[in-house]
């Protein structure tokens, strides 16, 4: 699918039908080559050797949502990257952390933020947060062929309903099976840690501060037994992405944000390893 080249400056036809709102409904009908699950991997010996990305945690609170990755990618036993980005802005009021194959995960983002974004030009109104979700669902299922080849992507999707006012959480499956989350949730090799780190400190009341010191306790957790998922690195100024969704839209929280939890979580550590404790009863 090219635009045309001639002096007449006119788009091709394409361009100019109506049609579906769905942006991959319209990359089937006119360049399937371009959609990822249209893709095939030549025949290997063995599992396929590409950086991957680890963990990614999701807290929601009165008033919205925090999502929040690490920063490390590895490729088999090695540390394929240090500072890679794994949580973004789906749209204004929704965000995506991926989790497995790195490559194709990034491609399916902006897959997906252009799949949002023209389906709001042509309808003129966003699509509802549980459409978002079925749209990623929709889009991890066309990666399955990838997926059983060992290159899965699995994100963790979480946005600002505004239709209910509160945030929500989203996980899936290889299949692209989907799940709404209550309170909180995990993907990546180190979710399981993570995951039981937020089990013990999760409150219905938690303030947004709260929310997210949690979800970076919760990932130095997951740093502290899964070798693939990185702790905040102090040396290098390299620390988690931390991502907050409410009513007022997606913001990123800053470097100085970001390091400030951090650093204070380590401090506290230097005296309780293990982190904080849940009571008893």
């Amino acid at each position: 699918m090219e635009a045309n080249t001639r002096d007449t400056g006119r788009l091709p036809a394409a361009f100019l039908t109506p049609g579906s709102s769905s942006f991959m409904d319209f990359l089937s009908g006119h360049a399937p080559d371009m959609l990822p699950g249209k893709r095939s991997v030549p025949p290997l010996q063995g599992a396929v050797e590409a950086p991957h990305g680890t963990t990614i945690v999701g807290v929601t609170f009165p008033g919205g949502v925090v999502l929040a990755g690490d920063r490390r990618a590895t490729m088999g036993n090695m540390i394929a990257q240090r500072d890679i980005e794994k949580v973004f802005p789906a749209d204004e009021y929704s965000a995506v952390g991926i989790a497995g194959t790195a490559g194709l995960a990034v491609e399916m983002v902006k897959l997906f933020q252009l799949e949002l974004e023209h389906f709001e030009k042509v309808e003129g109104a966003q699509l509802s947060l549980e459409g978002k979700a079925n749209r990623l669902s929709t889009m991890i299922r066309s990666n399955l062929a990838m997926a059983m080849q060992g290159l899965a992507v699995v994100p963790l999707f979480a946005g600002y309903d505004v239709d209910r006012g509160k945030g929500r959480i989203f996980s899936y499956d290889v299949t692209g099976g989907r799940s709404e989350e209550t309170g909180f949730s995990s993907t990546g090799s180190g979710s399981v840690f993570a995951r039981s780190a937020m089990k013990k400190l999760y409150r219905d009341d938690l303030t947004e501060e709260q929310a997210t010191t949690l979800v970076v306790q919760a990932l130095y957790d997951a740093a502290d037994d899964d070798s693939a998922t990185g702790g905040p690195d102090v040396a290098r100024k390299i620390y988690p992405i931390v991502t907050v969704i409410t009513e007022d839209g997606f913001r990123r929280l800053t470097d100085d944000e970001s390091s400030g939890i951090a650093r204070s979580i380590i401090e506290h550590r230097l005296e309780r390893p293990d982190g904080p404790r849940a009571a008893l009863l």
